[in-house]
């Protein structure tokens, strides 16, 4: 893993989803930081993604079978305003979820142990994984274009959880493995 991801914690504006949020002054958040709530993250080269070493290595240490592309812009994702929205609501699953950012840019927001929210910008080349069980909700930026891989370990289950979910198994252990770490 290198260093190159930007993440900060979010000011608590309602306006456009799409701009930084970020608090003034801002507050960033490290790459340990990130991983002590189990976020994982790699810089690969997205121009050789179909015959990438270093994916098919990540691939295969980590059991992702399955992969698909999304590209997210009005003109490609049919009902875009409404999957933006949806992709926005904050949620878990009941698997980890893998984004490769295969061309444009985004972000992952994701709570911290004490509920925080921290917004990770992801653009080309970012490689990302959050723990099943993590609350967390996806936007695109300004740019309105995102293009991503989609891996999972398995048939993919595009199954979201919207928030309260802390009854369910997932939630209980993804927050005790963060009381352990």
């Amino acid at each position: 893993m290198m260093s190159g991801i930007e993440a900060w914690y979010m000011d608590e504006s309602s306006e456009d989803q799409k701009l930084p949020h970020r608090l003034k002054p801002n507050q960033p958040v490290t790459l340990r930081q990130l991983e002590q709530i189990g976020v994982y993250y790699w810089k690969l080269n997205a121009d050789i993604y179909e015959n990438d070493p270093e994916l098919q290595k990540i691939r295969e240490e980590k059991g992702y079978s399955y992969m698909d592309i999304i590209t997210i812009h009005p003109d490609k994702l049919p009902d875009y305003e409404n999957k933006v929205k949806m992709f926005y609501e904050e949620h878990l699953h009941l698997d980890d979820e893998i984004r490769y950012i295969l061309d444009g840019s985004s972000y992952f927001d994701v709570r911290d142990k004490d509920d925080r929210w921290i917004r990770i910008a992801v653009s080309k080349g970012d490689l990302i994984t959050l723990p099943a069980g993590i609350y967390h909700r996806f936007t695109v930026d300004e740019s309105n274009y995102t293009k991503a891989m989609r891996l999972f370990v398995g048939e993919p289950v595009w199954k979201a959880y919207n928030r309260p979910a802390d009854d369910s198994d997932i939630r209980k252990a993804y927050v005790n493995s963060l009381r352990c770490s």
